[in-house]
């Protein structure tokens, strides 16, 4: 895997991000050849249902993320996805501490819409959850610019 290139501020973004926190989320790398981010999420009780496990909803969240810095990181952080319409399917439990690796491609990133795909695996490999997600490309906006940051 691959970040030459790939500037400071998208990965301090996603490591300083408010959500970021709340997913747990770590950011390990970008392969430009095949516009694949990785992201590293430990599962926190207050991502769990009483079940044991992530939220179907919040698992969407992960796969956002990872989705999106793709994109993020394939356009050197000048721009991000805004989603139109995003699929999932849960394949598996996401269980209280664990350490949860997500994959995000860029199928395709056009000047009018964009097709993503994620993944969430298991530490051993398995396939816990995937999507796909339509949006559009927006210019990313900063924490200054949006009042959320200094």
């Amino acid at each position: 895997m691959s970040n030459e290139n790939f500037p400071a501020l998208a990965v301090d973004s996603v490591l300083g991000s408010p959500h970021s926190e709340t997913l747990g989320s770590e950011f390990l790398g970008f392969d430009r050849e095949t516009a694949t981010a990785t992201m590293r999420f430990t599962v926190k009780k207050e991502m769990t249902t009483w079940r044991g496990g992530v939220q179907g909803g919040l698992v969407a969240g992960y796969l956002d993320d990872v989705m999106g810095y793709a994109y993020v990181a394939m356009t050197d952080g000048e721009q991000a996805p805004l989603n139109l319409e995003i699929s999932m399917q849960l394949l598996g439990l996401l269980p209280l501490g664990a350490t949860i690796i997500g994959k995000g491609k860029v199928i395709r990133g056009g000047r009018r819409v964009i097709f993503l795909e994620g993944e969430l695996l298991s530490e051993d490999g398995q396939v816990l959850a995937r999507a796909t997600s339509t949006a559009i490309p927006t210019m990313r906006p900063s924490p200054t610019e949006t009042g959320m940051g200094g």
